[in-house]
């Protein structure tokens, strides 16, 4: 299995499911992640964030909060959902747990009138639930179309939706920003998750279309493209001889862990991405940057 295939699938697992702790990357250095002092990158912003009930949402919805923001965490885990507002609370800021099934029109129309109902307006929407199923999503000869149909509800049809649900209330509130989740995968082929590249691709398409259509209006739309990130779902799964083939072929020396993405997430929500919009942010430890032949002509240098 290649390393690319492996690292797809790393991240469309990852986006599925979102249970257990968070995990720490191999040889990742220490670093601040902004929750020790509360700041104020992000005052007073209502954020809605799908997916928050753990890995890179949860990681999001902390990193918001201790910025400043007014988190709305919605999962289709309600559970989950509660246990990020808990820890938000601890560190003694407000987040409000609500339940959604992004698939489902009603649920993204209920999540965004609760929202407006419990903080009056709307500022930043992350769009991060997504994935598909990579025992379904095969290559085209072998791919479940039945999956490609839920692949598509799942990313494109729920960024679209919930994109059109939350336009009018950044409109109003003068401006504003979604942030969508694409994948490393909609950049590269791949032997298999055919339905995964198609519909990461798609999110990039949308979220150029959102920048330039409403950008008049002062909302900017971004997209981040996240590489190897070991999430909750894989940290005790994957076999070290699988992290050690993605080390091989990134450019830094560690995996990425969620915080790597939530920051680019506040930062993309912040006031000091204002000149930014109709970009992908790819953060992905360098692997789709460098050379394939780079790991080992670098084996061959002089120490």
């Amino acid at each position: 299995m290649c390393t690319m295939h492996i690292m797809c699938i790393i991240h469309s697992i990852c986006m599925m499911h979102m249970t257990g702790e968070r995990p720490v990357s191999p040889a990742l250095p220490s670093r601040n992640h902004g929750r020790t002092h509360a700041m104020t990158r992000l005052k007073d912003k209502v954020a809605v964030i799908t997916g928050a009930g753990s890995g890179i949402g949860r990681a999001a919805a902390e990193l918001m909060a201790a910025q400043g923001a007014l988190v709305v965490a919605a999962d289709y885990d309600g559970a989950a959902a509660e246990e990020t507002a808990r820890l938000v609370e601890a560190a003694g800021r407000h987040a409000l747990p609500v339940t959604v099934d992004v698939t489902d029109e009603h649920s993204l129309e209920e999540l965004f009138a609760t929202a407006v109902r419990e903080f009056g307006t709307l500022d930043v929407l992350c769009n991060h639930v997504g994935g598909t199923d990579p025992r379904r999503d095969l290559d085209l000869l072998r791919m479940d179309f039945e999956e490609f149909d839920r692949a598509v509800a799942r990313n494109v049809r729920s960024t679209l939706i919930g994109s059109r649900l939350a336009l009018p209330h950044l409109i109003r509130a003068g401006g504003g920003s979604i942030i969508n989740t694409a994948s490393v995968a909609a950049l590269v082929g791949d032997v298999t998750q055919t339905a995964y590249g198609a519909v990461k691709a798609a999110v990039v398409s949308i979220t150029k279309s959102i920048a330039v259509q409403y950008g008049p209006q002062r909302v900017r739309c971004n997209a981040i493209a996240p590489g190897a990130v070991l999430t909750p779902a894989l940290r005790d799964n994957l076999p070290q001889p699988v992290i050690d083939s993605l080390l091989a072929v990134n450019a830094l020396p560690y995996l990425g862990a969620p915080e790597d993405i939530a920051h680019t997430m506040v930062f993309l929500a912040s006031d000091e991405s204002r000149y930014l919009t109709g970009q992908l942010l790819v953060v992905d430890g360098g692997m789709t940057t460098q050379s394939p032949a780079a790991p080992g002509r670098r084996a061959m240098l002089p120490s």
